[in-house]
């Protein structure tokens, strides 16, 4: 399963707003929504993001594997 847990530590470590992202990095609210309900977001978006906070894709994104795939 993917999770945004490591995009939600990284706003909070570098004091970086969810508005500040969609009024200054023009990412759209309905993208911080599907990042709150860990619902799929495409590679440019991921892409965006890193841009944005200057960080790498593995302090945006996990993989852990749920009940069912262990």
């Amino acid at each position: 399963m993917i999770t945004y847990k490591p995009f939600w530590l990284t706003l909070s470590c570098d004091n970086v707003s969810t508005y500040t992202l969609t009024h200054k990095h023009h990412i759209s609210s309905s993208t911080i929504n599907r990042l709150r309900h860990n619902k799929p977001i495409s590679t440019e978006t991921i892409d965006k993001l890193c841009k944005a906070l200057d960080c790498d894709i593995y302090d945006i994104i996990e993989y852990t594997k749920n009940e069912q795939e262990a």
